[in-house]
């Protein structure tokens, strides 16, 4: 189970956090780094382009969505950390989507991003230490801390995981 205090967390991203089994952040986001792009680059090419339903994201576009969020989450954290106190606006998953050119990037492009915005997550959470991971601030108008964001970036990458197992690839 992940080494959070859920009562400092939204409790929308409570789902996220239970999905990052690491007791320690930087075995979660080792072990995510190691087998997300394996997986990733198992899925055939023609099928990057698919959507399970009418209007749902094609691989591609959640291949973005995670390096999207991904960078959000880590600036949220990087600001907390470093005690910037000013409240940090939502995101809104479906604008970044629509606007994201993903459909026109290749297969290797998006992988090749995806492991260097995750590579630079994992680097930035390490360089934190523990009065950092404890820092609060405001995002999306709900507090939060640092050491939470951080297990919502893994658990919310686990969640899209899972998502392309059991909707894109069956």
């Amino acid at each position: 189970m992940a080494n959070v205090d859920l009562s400092r967390v939204p409790e929308y991203f409570h789902k996220y956090i239970n999905l990052a089994s690491d007791d320690d952040l930087n075995s979660g986001f080792e072990k995510l780094q190691s087998e997300l792009v394996s997986f990733l680059k198992g899925i055939p090419k023609k099928k990057w382009n698919y959507r399970y339903a009418e209007g749902k994201w094609s691989v591609k576009e959640v291949v973005q969505h995670i390096i999207d969020a991904d960078r959000v989450f880590a600036y949220r954290a990087l600001c907390f950390a470093r005690k910037d106190q000013t409240p940090l606006p939502p995101f809104d998953e479906n604008i970044f989507a629509a606007n994201s050119g993903a459909q026109t990037r290749t297969k290797k492009d998006l992988l090749r991003e995806l492991k260097a915005v995750q590579e630079s997550c994992a680097l930035l959470f390490r360089s934190f230490d523990a009065e950092q991971l404890e820092q609060p601030g405001v995002a999306s108008g709900k507090p939060t801390y640092v050491k939470g964001i951080g297990y919502i970036l893994v658990g919310h990458t686990l969640h899209h995981k899972n998502v392309l197992e059991e909707r894109y690839l069956k």
